[in-house]
């Protein structure tokens, strides 16, 4: 059997994810962690759950050196959130692995004072967004070139139309003979591509496991959607549901009507204050929400524990975001449960979609 031993993976950085009941390295850590620590240039593709972050973490702050005040990895992230969630796991990892390791998180939105003064005690992991990266380096508080590993974590959306420019910049400003590691769950042809061109790099895909969760659908007028999931709440034993609305609905009026109802909603749909966001995330996770409402932007690459229940308000758009939504639940070989609200007119769509990616649909049962 593989354990972290025999990947090589330092005692203490062991004991570190013992601590957090971690002891049997998963299916991409297994492939992608040995490469990593050989120098290589690597694309790292595996579903939602399955321990991306401590795939290339662990590789990452083995090679970092605490006595050299300097930054020599560089962690990029398309959201805000995101980054701070890996900053956190970072700086989590060091501490329990008694480790002089400094993690800053550099974002946009947060005080850019605040984080000039950060970097005075030489931080050797920055987790961040492109944007703000770059405008720390032009202002000269953010040297990298002491840079030897660059992380882009989703890197399908680093990489895609919105943020390329600026990711490009910051690869720019790093030393030509940094490594490079690139995760996603979903690695399509064109970030691919784009990764090939950049870094050339090997990818590592992991396969799927077996998610233990339902796929339904629930067929209800379009303009009772809203009121579907106040009734689905209700009726169904849901501890921590994710709702995701796409272009198609006012999800401030969906949060608005749930909580009229007395249903205990938070939403993260990209427009709110940083701070409202982080509340947001807060309560789902402590459990003071039962439902979070979000964008698939928002809520990409976030890690929220024992998601019961997805529910798709507005339909994906195709079968990548159905897999990244869906693997919000059944994670860690829980159960789980994924409803689609659809009209007569989506269901189509909905089948089309269930027969690309070879899944079974189910009328959920009434009450």
């Amino acid at each position: 059997m593989t354990t972290f031993t025999s990947l090589g993976v330092p005692e203490n950085y062991i004991a570190a994810l013992a601590k957090r009941g971690i002891t049997v390295p998963t299916e991409i850590q297994a492939a992608f962690i040995p490469a990593a620590r050989a120098g290589e240039n690597l694309i790292g593709e595996a579903p939602t759950g399955t321990g991306k972050t401590f795939a290339y973490l662990l590789p990452v702050m083995e090679r970092i050196d605490p006595s050299v005040r300097t930054a020599q990895v560089l962690v990029l992230a398309p959201t805000h959130e995101l980054a701070m969630q890996i900053a956190t796991v970072a700086r989590e990892l060091a501490q329990a692995a008694e480790l002089p390791i400094g993690v800053q998180a550099l974002i946009g939105g947060a005080n850019i004072k605040r984080q000039i003064e950060s970097l005075k005690k030489k931080p050797a992991l920055i987790v961040g967004s492109a944007p703000r990266v770059q405008e720390l380096h032009r202002l000269g508080k953010l040297k990298l070139t002491g840079v030897k590993l660059l992380v882009l974590d989703e890197f399908d959306r680093l990489l895609g139309k919105q943020q390329l420019d600026e990711v490009r910049t910051v690869i720019r400003l790093l030393p030509p003979e940094r490594q490079a590691l690139l995760l996603s769950a979903t690695a399509g042809t064109a970030a691919v591509r784009m990764a090939e061109s950049l870094f050339a790099p090997r990818l590592i895909r992991a396969e799927e496991t077996q998610a233990v969760y339902q796929n339904y659908y629930h067929i209800v007028p379009f303009r009772d959607k809203i009121k579907a999931v106040q009734k689905l709440t209700r009726r169904l034993p849901i501890r921590r549901g994710l709702v995701f609305v796409g272009r198609s609905f006012d999800a401030a009026h969906a949060l608005e009507k749930l909580r009229f109802e007395g249903i205990k909603a938070v939403a993260l749909l990209g427009q709110e204050r940083r701070d409202q966001r982080r509340a947001a995330l807060d309560a789902i996770r402590a459990g003071r929400a039962e439902l979070l409402i979000s964008t698939d932007l928002a809520a990409r690459g976030l890690d929220i524990e024992d998601v019961d229940y997805v529910i798709h308000l507005d339909l994906p758009e195709d079968v990548r975001t159905y897999r990244h939504r869906a693997g919000r639940t059944a994670r860690a070989g829980k159960e789980g449960a994924v409803i689609s609200l659809v009209d007569e007119k989506e269901m189509d769509k909905l089948k089309a979609l269930a027969a690309r990616m070879e899944i079974e649909l189910s009328r959920l049962p009434r009450a």
